[in-house]
């Protein structure tokens, strides 16, 4: 049996409203993530699926703020949102610094609707959580390794800010082997991100993954720049572009049902 750890991306918080705990909303999350894996795993195969959680590290006891009004964000919020937007519509920077914010919110309305819109302020508001609280940032890591620890993983499979998450835990606890580490719909390689990962001297795979493969829906607007990843980290086995059919990019559950990241987690993909 393939054991499984998957490592969420943003906006999971809820589970844990739900839920009431870590553990119980880890187990939920899991539920859901074999939900969609199991469409696409092969028919002779078996999983163990564990999911990793730490958002609860990340959230104010109220939650983020739903408002879905970009000067609602801090200014350091609003820098990771104008930066991220700045590599999707390059012509932005040519803009005064004040107007980008407008300028950023206008093109997320038009080119993706209100629900991306609500889903970029959300990701830059838990991104800021993130890289800007050293307790909360270590304590996201430590929940990773905690899990790989008890799960012993031959694979893990890290979503969105969740592949951040996963980089920093294998680097910062090197205590077991990981044959294979998965990212989806990754940000490692945008600027405001690689910039700030830790160790800041090493943006190549950790040192006990054995491969490191990372696919990308060609739609996804977190994982910009293009094939960025295989250019900014040494060790990348591969660096896929896939056309998953999104706008779920929000949630893992395209990425679980495709047959091309079914391959690369089952082993049906030779790589290079």
């Amino acid at each position: 049996m393939l054991r499984v750890l998957g490592v969420h991306g943003i906006g999971t918080h809820r589970y844990h409203r739900r839920k009431g705990s870590a553990p119980e909303a880890a187990k939920a999350l899991a539920a859901d993530w074999f939900q969609h894996l199991g469409t696409a795993m092969p028919s002779n195969s078996s999983v163990d699926l564990e999911v990793a959680y730490y958002a609860h590290h990340l959230h104010p006891e109220s939650g983020h703020s739903l408002d879905e009004d970009p000067d609602s964000l801090s200014p350091t919020e609003q820098h990771l949102l104008t930066e991220w937007i700045a590599l999707l519509r390059p012509g932005m920077t040519a803009a005064p610094p004040e107007d980008r914010l407008a300028l950023a919110n206008d093109w997320l309305l038009r080119a993706h609707g209100p629900g991306t819109r609500l889903f970029a302020l959300t990701f830059c508001r838990e991104l800021h959580a993130y890289l800007d609280a050293e307790e909360a940032r270590q304590a996201a890591t430590r929940s990773v390794a905690e899990a790989i620890d008890e799960q012993r993983p031959q694979v893990v499979v890290a979503h969105s800010l969740g592949s951040v998450v996963a980089y920093e835990a294998l680097w910062a606890h090197q205590e077991h082997d990981v044959d294979l580490l998965v990212t989806l719909g990754s940000p490692l390689a945008q600027p405001v991100v690689l910039d700030r990962l830790r160790p800041p001297e090493n943006r190549t795979r950790p040192p006990l993954v054995r491969r490191w493969v990372n696919i990308a829906d060609l739609d996804d607007i977190v994982a910009v720049p293009v094939r960025g990843i295989s250019r900014e980290f040494k060790g990348v086995d591969e660096d896929l572009s896939i056309a998953a059919g999104m706008w779920e990019f929000q949630t893992p559950g395209a990425y679980l049902r495709s047959g091309d990241v079914a391959d690369v987690v089952f082993g049906r993909r030779s790589l290079t």
